[in-house]
């Protein structure tokens, strides 16, 4: 009965030695180049799923009173804190923007998503026009596309505080825009060329005081998900089990990493962008369709800090539809900068995805000339 009890014990320790290796995988695949490895550049995603397993784990052997065997999972954890602490972070503070901060939101809205039959006015539009950020970083922006979405026109009007605005068309079919609308003049608008055919960057010079603000707004390449796909991927979530799991897998593995592998050049020219950049003030945000564990939020952020990772709370979940639970919206700064409150709204719903903001304060003297 011992010997069986022994070998129980030393199948899960086997399990758990495998978990705590794959949390290692997925915490680190930011490392992997897409282009070359495009699945393994995926791994990120299940990241959460290996670091609740470990937990478990870790929970089961203090249970047991197996405290040498608990050490795996602690090790593991260890040694991927940095991780952890960027997908989860746990900051407290207040939402109001310090005296001479700045706050900034980014939000993929849908084309300013759909008014609901009876209301008076596009939610996403009151929302914005409430949200007291001084500056709007918009993806997915669309006008007038049919009478139950707002004109242009209507737009402008909602958003009179914000005298300043640029609204560009990305991506080669030049189909879908982005936007910026902003308290702080706009000194320059323009557009950084990588390939995308429908998907792209802006990048702003805007008056900050006496100093500069470098503004990259971005809609990194989308997975290019169908209804359909979304729809197997939900199957797999409530049928694990199911006859079509192992299919369905082969073909969102499959999307995901090429999206993956088309968005690695494109996070390279954003992280050159700021690298080569004079400006001591560097904002870089928007929908990155990519998780915080992930070659893109890695390679951007090389030289940026993650606003949500120093000054938010929890997961951050920032796509609210089909059981993608993943924050895929991101705002990076400049050391420059300090985050002092980060957080994204999961209060409207009118959209695919929420809104993130987060407010700045400048750690240098603004006296001088700035640059």
């Amino acid at each position: 009965m011992r010997h069986l009890g022994r070998f129980v014990i030393g199948v899960i320790a086997a399990v758990n030695l495998l978990c705590a290796g794959m949390l290692l995988a997925s915490a680190y695949s930011p490392y992997v180049q897409p282009a070359e490895h495009p699945l393994l550049s995926c791994l990120g995603l299940v990241f959460p799923v290996f670091l609740l397993l470990n937990g478990v784990f870790l929970l089961f052997w203090v249970l047991a009173r197996l405290y040498r065997h608990a050490l795996l999972p602690v090790v593991a954890f260890l040694l991927c804190f940095p991780q952890i602490r960027t997908y989860a972070p746990l900051n407290f503070g207040s939402d109001e923007v310090p005296e001479g901060g700045l706050k900034v939101l980014s939000y993929n809205i849908m084309g300013f998503g759909i008014l609901a039959k009876g209301e008076p006015e596009n939610p996403v539009l009151a929302y914005l026009k409430e949200s007291g950020a001084d500056i709007l970083c918009l993806q997915e922006y669309a006008t007038g596309r049919t009478s139950r979405h707002p004109s242009q026109k209507e737009v402008d009007k909602a958003l009179a505080d914000y005298p300043y605005h640029h609204i560009g068309a990305v991506g080669k079919n030049k189909a879908n825009r982005i936007a910026c609308y902003s308290k702080l003049p706009i000194l320059s608008a323009r557009p950084l060329e990588y390939a995308s055919a429908s998907n792209g960057t802006w990048v702003y010079e805007l008056a900050w005081g006496k100093d500069t603000l470098l503004l990259i707004n971005n809609h990194l390449e989308s997975n290019k998900l169908t209804r359909e796909d979304k729809v197997v991927y939900e199957d797999m979530l409530t049928d694990p089990e199911g006859a079509k799991v192992k299919s369905g897998a082969r073909l969102l593995a499959g999307k995901l990493a090429e999206a993956s592998a088309i968005r690695a050049p494109q996070a390279d020219a954003i992280a050159r962008e700021v690298s080569r950049s004079p400006h001591r003030c560097i904002v870089v945000c928007g929908d990155f369709n990519d998780s915080p564990i992930s070659y893109a939020h890695r390679v951007i952020g090389e030289e940026l800090e993650d606003a949500f990772t120093e000054a938010g709370c929890g997961l951050g979940i920032s796509y609210n539809q089909n059981k993608f639970y993943f924050r895929i919206d991101h705002i990076l700064s400049s050391p420059a900068l300090e985050a002092c409150h980060c957080r994204v709204d999961r209060g409207i719903k009118a959209s695919d995805h929420y809104p993130i903001a987060a407010s700045f304060v400048r750690r240098f003297p603004t006296d001088g000339d700035g640059g």
